[in-house]
């Protein structure tokens, strides 16, 4: 049924996506990238700082899934994050970089781990990201390249991945914003975590009450597992469980900015 759903997506968007003018920000354009590890070509979107060209100054980096639904009305599906607008507003310091997903290989790219019913488990996305992406995007831009710098940030299989991420290379993302995140995908998750050692990322957790009859709980069964991993009074992690909240657009770009105040850049 999701595998489904995401052909369907994919035709509306080839059906739909020259109906309306695009809604991007001046400050964002794209690019194409070899995805070796994928064995394809990636779509790249990249927002940058207003006064970017007119600096030396190096920026902080967030690096997030499913570019299509960002900054772009005329290709997102049920609505935009409105990302650019928003940093625009805040004037905010940084730089965003967006990957697009493969459409209907988008279930094989953002999980780590096969599930029986939906299959997937491309752990290679991540490689590609860390190995290729954020490699390119530090020698053609003016970056901050530590991890206290680089932040990934998802929703829905978006927001597994980039916990996955930061499982897989805590020397590389040293903050993370994990919205609505589909743990339920496999129990090797939390396994993978509970094998981790010390983990010093700093998380913002996002989530609605009104998701699935799992989400809070299994957000709350991994930030319980956190803490086994690292002191509370630490506060490296935030939940924010949104009243009446759903699994869509409009609880995440609503999220964005919080998260994004509270994790730093």
């Amino acid at each position: 049924m999701l595998r489904g759903f995401l052909v369907f997506l994919f035709l509306w968007i080839i059906a739909n996506g020259n109906a309306q003018e695009s809604t991007a920000s001046k400050n964002v354009s794209t690019f194409a990238i070899e995805a070796p590890q994928l064995k394809t070509t990636k779509k790249i979107w990249i927002y940058l700082p207003e006064n970017y060209s007119a600096s030396i100054k190096k920026y902080s980096v967030i690096y997030m899934h499913d570019a299509q639904n960002l900054f772009d009305s005329k290709t997102s599906y049920v609505g935009e994050w409105n990302v650019d607008e928003k940093l625009d507003s805040l004037k905010a310091q940084v730089i965003v970089v967006g990957i697009e997903h493969g459409n209907d290989k988008r279930i094989d790219e953002l999980t780590p781990y096969k599930n029986e019913k939906y299959g997937g488990g491309n752990a290679d996305y991540v490689d590609f990201i860390v190995k290729t992406v954020k490699p390119y995007i530090d020698k053609n831009y003016r970056t901050k390249t530590k991890a206290k710098n680089t932040i990934i940030m998802g929703s829905s299989l978006g927001g597994l991945v980039s916990y996955y991420a930061i499982l897989k290379y805590p020397e590389v993302f040293g903050k993370a914003g994990v919205f609505s995140p589909s743990f339920w995908f496999s129990n090797e998750i939390y396994t993978l975590a509970e094998k981790a050692p010390k983990i010093k990322t700093k998380i913002y957790f996002l989530c609605g009450d009104k998701e699935s009859d799992d989400m809070v709980k299994d957000v709350a069964r991994m930030e319980k597992l956190l803490d086994t991993k690292r002191c509370y009074c630490l506060h490296l992690n935030k939940t924010t469980i949104v009243k009446g909240g759903e699994h869509n657009e409009k609880l995440w770009r609503d999220g964005f900015v919080k998260a994004l105040l509270w994790l730093g850049y």
